[in-house]
């Protein structure tokens, strides 16, 4: 791991016209949080302020040291994590959630332990508590289409039968709206995504948007308000009245159902704010169940981790204890 020698700096330079000074070892590292650290180490961060004309500056690597710290330690809990999803061929497909959940993971001081759980295998709740009965939290990603939908949907039902932690994310909430609704009796509830012809849409489409769904405009893309209900979990997380995230889908909660959920117990915790658009939900008398129509895990830094994620790694840390 060390730099290699200057003679040999100076030979690979030689035929590939770089300067020697711009030459470095990238070893194999445990976590691609300690390349910064390597690379300052041998000296390429003066290399290119001294390219670009600008004056180096004496680095802090406190930070990022103190960051591996965490990621190397062994700590002595575990939380286990089940994550129900249908992309399961590409191990980049859900990157940012993982990348999330480690980031929580190391600011609350315990080892993360997660398994894939693919949506198709649950049918119904005596296949989901086959399937998740061993998890300390579960969490329901993004995604589009019917396929495995229903699986997602017994994911979330366990969650609420069983006070086991839930975290869902964009699809996730979509899910966890219609699973209330049918526990409610509303034994059709579906989504117009899955189905064009349910009698009971608790998600559907806006007003304006049926006959243009195959455009990428239908979407609601980039970052939006979004105004926390005082006295919800997930304004106490945030520590905050009013919260911007970003978003990436279509469908959204049919206003028609809300207070039927509400009365229910699920809450409708967070609105977009100067509308009324669905935007979190938390369900009462439970450890920790919230959703999101947007996606948290894309503002989740490894050196600041989303409140959301922090919230739900706390809550399987308490769980266990």
């Amino acid at each position: 791991e060390r730099r290699p020698p200057q003679k040999i700096i100076e030979k690979l330079s030689m035929f590939c016209g770089v300067s020697p000074d711009a030459v470095t070892l990238l070893p194999n590292a445990d976590t691609v949080y300690e390349v910064p650290l390597i690379l300052e180490r041998d000296g390429i961060a003066n290399f290119v302020l001294s390219r670009l004309g600008l004056k180096p500056r004496k680095a802090n690597n406190l930070v990022w040291a103190s960051l591996l710290r965490r990621i190397k330690k062994d700590y002595q809990q575990t939380v286990k994590v089940g994550i129900v999803a249908k992309y399961l061929d590409n191990d980049d497909t859900y990157i940012s959630v993982v990348e999330a959940l480690k980031s929580a993971c190391w600011d609350k001081g315990v080892k993360l332990d997660i398994t894939w759980v693919q949506s198709e295998n649950l049918k119904d709740q005596i296949t989901a508590k086959k399937y998740l009965r061993t998890f300390d939290g579960i969490v329901v990603p993004g995604g589009f289409g019917v396929r495995g939908v229903e699986g997602k949907i017994c994911a979330a039902e366990y969650a609420i039968r069983n006070k086991v932690p839930y975290l869902g994310l964009c699809l996730g909430l979509q899910v966890a709206v219609i699973a209330k609704a049918r526990m409610l009796g509303l034994k059709q509830a579906n989504s117009t995504e899955f189905d064009k012809k349910t009698k009971i849409p608790v998600i559907s489409t806006l007003d304006g948007q049926a006959n243009i769904l195959e455009t990428g405009g239908t979407m609601r893309l980039g970052s939006y308000p979004c105004v926390l209900r005082e006295g919800s979990m997930a304004r106490k997380l945030y520590n905050a009245p009013i919260i911007h995230e970003r978003h990436r889908h279509r469908y959204e909660v049919n206003n028609a159902y809300t207070d039927q959920l509400e009365s229910g117990g699920l809450n409708m915790v967070g609105i977009l704010q100067d509308n009324s658009l669905v935007e979190m939900v938390e369900h009462v008398n439970h450890p920790f169940f919230i959703a999101s129509q947007f996606h948290p895990e894309f503002q989740s830094r490894p050196f600041k981790p989303h409140p959301l994620f922090v919230g739900f790694i706390s809550a399987l840390k308490n769980k266990k204890k």
